[in-house]
Formats: structure tokens, C-alpha cells, sequence
């Protein structure tokens, strides 16, 4: 009997090159997902820092259905009453005076929607984001991203991302400094840029309060106060990209919040519905959204607030108030536990860097202190870094690849019990073993 063909595969998988071999998913459960051979594994990634409730969260599935049977889709032009209660209760846990909600679909929507309303409000044309951000690929969110292989790539198909600059990140590697050093450096960088640039021009600074896929990584103790009195003395909006950090990743609502500074705007996505749906969206001061308002918004989404959507938003703070953000609080300082020890057991581990339940680790050769392997510069087959997560995911255990992939990150739904911390970290102990 003739054996059948495989199948011609028909989907383009996003992020991918030729090499791949990646598994498909079929189920899952808490932090927990399942492959089509029936292997499982602990979602130390929540598949893109995304699914910070978990999977198969029933409360969340339930109300998608309940909306669904009552009005599945409501223009985003017109009112709707999931969508509007919505609104209001993200304001209701948005730091500060931060009110005003426009909805969208993806992140990278997002930060576009916020960059629009930044220029109309201001008349400012420029944005400054840092070098090594991520804010997103498309072609007006990929201006933004400050992270090389997204812009080469975005520049490679002839796209035109302008209308951005960028500054150095609170790194000490940057400027030579740590602590409160590190801030004033890091800070008077910024005035410099801005002031260069011509303080008229710039319409908003853009940033992650605690680095998304670039390292985990968090600022010195002040420089974001001293971002935002920069920001106050040049009459630049501080934007705040919450699309990793907020919705308790970091301990707190959103990550600004660990900060103790209020921004002009917050962007978000992911973590508002738990990945449930795509939904969204930018979080304005009060003034921003009256002026959006009285001068009419021109551009917007077919799915942008999507009711179904929004149900599932409901759901997913409905899950957010229910300890989950609590459980990310305390055990962040175990994650940190865990993972500073591993810096005393492996000499490549070079740094460990995160907040709350999103971590970072960094790789570097003891002897010289430079990456193994820098993918935006080296041209290497091998990278030990990356054989350490395949390794990882050999052994039961996803890990994220950062950007550059130097390092790996960590970064579990929320609902992470203390024993799958260390079941993870023993896995990840093994794997650079392994590797290195």
C-alpha cells in the first residue's frame, strides 16, 4: 500500500527561520501546556508574556461565550456596553489621573495610537524611545522598536521608519555606572538627546518602565523621576509601553506603578485579556482624551475593542483581583532568590535582572565578560545560550530567547505556584550545565 505524502505545510509561521523545529500545542492548563504527542511543559514564557492568568482559565472562556450569544460584534465606531464598563475599570487601576481609553487590537497598534495622539496633542513630530526597546514590527511601531534585528529586518523590506531617535537605556555597561550614579548619567543623557534634537520637535519619550524581550532589565532608583521632571521641563508626554508589564507582571498593575511616577499615557495588550482575545489599547490623562474627543479621531480599527474581547478583559481583572497580582508580589523576591544562586554555581551567568514575575539572565564569557555569541554581530552556527533553552525545552521547561539572545527570559503566568519556580530553575540549572 503507497504510503501518503505529508501534507504541503500552508502556514507562515511568524518569528521563524528555515531551522525551526518547534512544537505545536493543542492543550493546555494553568502553567501548564500539552503538544500534539502528548509532551508537556512548564510555560516559563507564558507563550509571549502573555498569559498571565494561565491556560484554560474557565472564568474567562465562560464570559467570551456569554458575549458572544449576545452581541458578538459591535463597530468600533459606535457604543458598546462591555466595552465602555471596560473602560472604566481600567481607570479604576491605572496609576494616577490616567482615564481616557482608545481601544486597538494588537500592541504594536497600540504604541502607533499612542504616538498619534502624542503629535496631535503636543504638535511635536519626534519620538524618542530607547536603544535595545522593543515596541513592536509593523512598520510604524518597528521606527520605535530600538532593538536592531526588528529595524534591520523592517529596513531590509524597504520600509520607511523615521520620525524616531534614540537614547541609551539605564544600562551600567552604557555609562559606566551603577546606583544613583547610573540614574543622574543616565537621566542627563536624555536632556542632552531632547535638548539636541530641539525640545519643540519632540512630541513624547517612550519607554518599557522594566525591559520587555531586551533583558528584564530595571532602572536605578530615580531615574524615572528624574525622566519625568525632564519630561514636565521640556513639555515632552511620557509614554509608559505596558504590553508586557502591565496586568501584574511586575507585581503591580503596571509596571510604572513599581516605579511611584505617572505617566501621560500607558500603552497595553497582552496580559488585559490574558491572550484570551487580542485586545489593546492606550490609557491617556483626562485632558489628552478631551482633546481627542472635541478634535475627532479620523483612524481606528475594525476590531479594535472587540466586544468579545473586552468580556474577556472583564474576566481576566475579575482574575487580577483575586490574588493573582498579590502571588506575583511575593514571589518575585523567590524567583530572584533562585536565580541569584545560580550566579554563584555558573560562572557564564554574567546577570540576573527582573521585577515581580518577569526575569531576565545573561550570559557572558568569564574570562573577557562579552557574549558567547552576539547574534547582532558575530555570524556563528552555535550559540550555547540558545542549545541551553533547547535543552530546557528538552527537558520539560520554556524559557523565552531575549533579544539579543544572550540571554533568556523568565517569565510564568501569574498563578506560578513556589514549587514550579524550583522546578524550573533546577531545569534551567541542568541545562546550562549541559550547554556550557
Amino acid at each position: 500500500m503507497a504510503q501518503r505524502a505529508q501534507p504541503r505545510p500552508t502556514t507562515i509561521r511568524h518569528w521563524s527561520s528555515p531551522d525551526d523545529d518547534v512544537p505545536t500545542f493543542v492543550d493546555g492548563d494553568g502553567t501548564r501546556i500539552t503538544d500534539d504527542e502528548g509532551n508537556e511543559y512548564l510555560d516559563f514564557i507564558s507563550q509571549l508574556y502573555c498569559v498571565n492568568v494561565g491556560h484554560g482559565n474557565e472564568r474567562i472562556a465562560d464570559a467570551m461565550a456569554e458575549q458572544a450569544r449576545r452581541v458578538a460584534y459591535v463597530s468600533s465606531s459606535k457604543g458598546n456596553d462591555t466595552r465602555d464598563e471596560l473602560a472604566g475599570r481600567l481607570a479604576e487601576v491605572s496609576p494616577g489621573s490616567l482615564s481616557d481609553v482608545f481601544f486597538s487590537v494588537s500592541g504594536s497598534e497600540a504604541n502607533e495610537a499612542a504616538v498619534h495622539l502624542a503629535r496631535r496633542f503636543t504638535g511635536g513630530q519626534k519620538v524618542l524611545t530607547r536603544w535595545r526597546s522593543y515596541h513592536g514590527s509593523t512598520y510604524g511601531a518597528g521606527s520605535l522598536t530600538g532593538e536592531p534585528e526588528t529595524r534591520n529586518a523592517l529596513d531590509d523590506s524597504g520600509a520607511a521608519t523615521t520620525g524616531a531617535a534614540k537614547f541609551l537605556p539605564p544600562l551600567p555597561e552604557a555609562f559606566d555606572a551603577e546606583g544613583e550614579e547610573l540614574a543622574e548619567r543616565a537621566a542627563n543623557h536624555l536632556e542632552f538627546v531632547i535638548r539636541n534634537e530641539g525640545p519643540d520637535s519632540v512630541a513624547a519619550v517612550l519607554t518599557e518602565p522594566i525591559a520587555g524581550t531586551s533583558g528584564a532589565y530595571t532602572a536605578p532608583a530615580g531615574y524615572f523621576a528624574r525622566v519625568r521632571e525632564i519630561c514636565d521641563e521640556y513639555d515632552v508626554l511620557l509614554l509608559s509601553d505596558e504590553v508586557i508589564t502591565g496586568f501584574g507582571r511586575c507585581g503591580d498593575w503596571f509596571g510604572i506603578g513599581t516605579e511611584d511616577v505617572e505617566p501621560d499615557m500607558m500603552t497595553f495588550a497582552k496580559g488585559v485579556t490574558s491572550a484570551y482575545a487580542p485586545l489593546a489599547g492606550v490609557i491617556a490623562r483626562p485632558e489628552i482624551g478631551e482633546f481627542a474627543r472635541e478634535e475627532g479621531v479620523d483612524l481606528g480599527q475594525t476590531f479594535g475593542g472587540h466586544p468579545v474581547a473586552c468580556a474577556a478583559a472583564h474576566a481576566a481583572l475579575d482574575e487580577y483581583e483575586d490574588g493573582l497580582i498579590e502571588n506575583a508580589a511575593a514571589l518575585g523576591p523567590v524567583m530572584e532568590e533562585r536565580l541569584t544562586a545560580l550566579v554563584s554555581s555558573h560562572d557564564v551567568i554574567s546577570e540576573v535582572d527582573g521585577r515581580g514575575l518577569h526575569w531576565g539572565v545573561r550570559f557572558a564569557d568569564p574570562d573577557t565578560n562579552e557574549p558567547f555569541v552576539h547574534p547582532w554581530v558575530d555570524d556563528a552556527d552555535e550559540n550555547p545560550v540558545v542549545e541551553a533553552a533547547m535543552e530546557a525545552r528538552e527537558r520539560g521547561v520554556l524559557f523565552g530567547a531575549g533579544r539579543p539572545a544572550f540571554q533568556h527570559i523568565l517569565s510564568p503566568p501569574l498563578c506560578v505556584t513556589e514549587a514550579e519556580i524550583d522546578e524550573a530553575i533546577d531545569v534551567l540549572d541542568a541545562a546550562i550545565e549541559t550547554a556550557f
